[in-house]
């Protein structure tokens, strides 16, 4: 790969490198405090592109059949117990029928891609435009690239059947709570959530539920929406008894 193609930055379907490459992202100037009244007429005008994006994801995922979304670090390097996990879970996905969403990206999306690849399946990216962490890895056979987060977030939740979260930082925790706020809610149903990496997720388990479940301000049920394993196998037997084989 050439230093050109390392700097190079997704906007949406636009890449551009060098020079042309922004200060700052879509998502930040739209989430920015308006600092004057030129927002009264650019941000109407940012809901014929955000309805862009949904319409572009939709028609790309429409016919993509059942799917699992699986979330872990992009800084996870090859080689790591937790990308090896990522590979075993991707192929055993696409061996069970199902496809396998990623955020596209590099670590632990990349080996839950490239084991969907191996186990015949779709493997699926969804791309975000960062300041870092860009570009769809090499193993993603359907990617769509996106502007702003909130597009991105449903099509993971619309089109996946449930959730396998391995090992990752604020981005995987931020799908997972998100995930569990949605079933909590009930705004999706039977949407199983497993957590992959038992010495990686246990404290924050138990945390869950020495505070919040101690504190009343979650019920046991709630924390029962979390199936904690260790095994790629089992992780994918968890979402197939919830949702039933792929025909």
């Amino acid at each position: 790969m050439t230093a050109d193609q390392d700097s190079s930055y997704h906007k949406g379907p636009v890449t551009l490198r060098r020079h042309q490459v922004p200060a700052t992202t879509t998502d930040q100037r739209l989430l920015d405090g308006p600092h004057n009244h030129e927002w009264l007429h650019s941000d109407p005008w940012r809901v014929l592109r955000i309805q862009s994006e949904f319409v572009e994801g939709f028609g790309a995922l429409a016919e993509l059949g059942r799917a699992v979304s699986v979330f872990g670090s992009a800084r996870t390097r090859a080689g790591h117990p937790a990308y090896e996990l990522g590979v075993q879970v991707g192929r055993l996905l696409a061996q069970a029928g199902y496809a396998v969403i990623t955020g596209g990206g590099p670590g632990v999306m990349e080996a839950a891609n490239k084991g969907a690849v191996e186990g015949g399946g779709v493997s699926v990216g969804l791309g975000i435009e960062l300041p870092f962490e860009q570009g769809i890895n090499e193993y993603v056979d359907l990617g769509v690239h996106f502007r702003y987060f909130f597009a991105r977030k449903t099509m993971f939740v619309k089109y996946a059947e449930g959730f396998i979260v391995l090992p990752g930082g604020f981005g995987t925790l931020d799908e997972l709570f998100e995930a569990l706020t949605l079933v909590q809610t009930r705004k999706v149903t039977s949407f199983p959530i497993v957590l992959l990496g038992t010495a990686y997720w246990q404290g924050l388990v138990e945390w869950l539920r020495a505070g919040p479940l101690d504190a009343g301000t979650i019920g046991q049920r709630d924390l029962d929406l979390l199936t904690l394993t260790d095994d790629p196998e089992h992780a994918v037997n968890v979402i197939v008894t919830a949702n039933g084989p792929v025909p």
